[in-house]
């Protein structure tokens, strides 16, 4: 079994990367140098099956990823307008948990010949998840989702970059197939899970497996649809045009071939990095993103050709921001303050729209060390500076556990 830990980490996520490995039939794994403890997969950590594959691995957020586009714009002709145009993302674009779209989004997606998974489920299950996705594509989310303006370092080229997965229906989806998987009714209510759960694994080949990937399949395209309506939104909001764009998925399940061998690679919180595979990998709201392309090595191949999808979290959101109300959603207490947070930002240069002290710089690690932990895998190609950040409202209650 092929083994790699990159960058240094706690002895909960270690002990969780640990339980992964000896659950199923696995052929390896990696811990790339942003993971930390997450929901029965450490995000960060890629799980490799030979023949199964793991909803909880994929987690409840499925298809959460990244794009990113470099426009025709540069930065001198948009810093005198900057506030504005963050004024108008924050009304134009609905943030925050189960929101709905201002418009309708109509998309191909939804003539997609998977819906019948859901019909197989019941007619009454599918017609929900369908109105429901119908209702919130091209909707942005809380927690850790945001939509960034970007200055490359080098050009002064503005970028436009976005992070969020497929919603509530995504959400439902895995719950679900969670419900099947234990032997549960696909809406049941599921009985209250720890972050220690064991992975839930399916056959790939079984009735089962089948359906949940076609799921997962559909859940992947209806976040490439939103991730698209916003990001053209936004250029639309911009007066841009896109000249490059860079699209992937971090929490998702690929059947790929491996040493010659096919597997399925359960990437959570893990960005894939095949040889000459670009991706958008995004620090916090006070420190850099970036575009990397994937080497064409043993190191690279030696990691599933997988690499970070962030900086990665080092501080809880309760530590951060104080302790949840359930009743009000609002948090109380924590160790950063809303004037420290405030004081960083303004000093990095960003224009912040919403976000609250559980996602501010302190409580990620600094992006380029996580990089650098990587520098086998992976070159860095385009070094992006955020300006504007609009994100949820602050301290937002986010559900998903991933």
């Amino acid at each position: 079994m092929k083994k790699k830990i990159y960058g240094i980490h706690d002895d909960n996520t270690l002990r969780q990367f640990d339980n992964c490995l000896q659950t199923g039939q696995v052929a390896g794994g990696v811990l790339c140098a942003d993971g930390h403890y997450g929901y029965s997969q450490p995000v960060g950590g890629v799980i490799v099956y030979d023949g199964q594959i793991s909803p909880s691995g994929v987690g409840y957020d499925i298809a959460c990823g990244n794009k990113a586009v470099r426009t025709n714009l540069t930065w001198n002709e948009i810093e005198k307008d900057l506030p504005r145009l963050m004024d108008e993302i924050a009304t134009m674009i609905s943030f925050g948990i189960g929101r709905k779209n201002n418009e309708r989004v109509d998309d191909a997606m939804f003539d997609d010949p998977d819906w019948l998974v859901y019909k197989e489920i019941g007619q009454q299950e599918h017609d929900k998840l369908k109105k429901l996705a119908k209702d919130q594509l091209g909707t942005v989310g809380a927690g850790n989702h945001f939509v960034d303006l970007l200055v490359e370092q080098e050009t002064g080229a503005v970028w436009v970059a976005n992070h969020f997965g497929s919603r509530g229906f995504g959400h439902k989806t895995a719950s679900g197939f969670l419900n099947l998987a234990n032997g549960r009714g696909f809406s049941d209510r599921a009985p209250g899970e720890s972050m220690e759960q064991a992975p839930t694994l399916i056959d790939l080949n079984s009735e089962l497996g089948d359906l949940y990937y076609r799921a997962m399949e559909l859940s992947g395209k209806f976040a490439y649809a939103g991730r698209n309506y916003v990001i053209d939104k936004v250029l639309s909001i911009l007066g841009a045009t896109s000249e490059f764009e860079v699209h992937n998925h971090h929490n998702y399940a690929w059947k790929e071939k491996h040493a010659g061998k096919d597997y399925v690679v359960v990437r959570k919180g893990a960005t894939p990095s095949a040889p000459g595979q670009m991706g958008f990998i995004g620090g916090s709201m006070g420190d850099i993103s970036v575009i990397v392309r994937g080497k064409d090595n043993e190191a690279n191949a030696d990691s599933f050709y997988s690499t970070v999808h962030g900086a990665g979290r080092i501080m809880s959101r309760t530590q951060a921001a104080g302790k949840m109300n359930w009743k009000t959603k609002k948090r109380r207490g924590g160790e950063i303050s809303q004037e420290q947070m405030d004081k960083a930002i303004r000093d990095y240069g960003v224009e912040l729209r919403g976000g609250g002290t559980d996602e501010s710089p302190f409580v990620y690690r600094k992006l380029q060390d996580v990089l650098d932990a990587h520098d086998e895998t992976i070159d860095v190609l385009h070094v992006l500076k955020p300006v504007g950040v609009c994100m949820a409202g602050a301290n937002e209650y986010d559900p998903y556990k991933d």
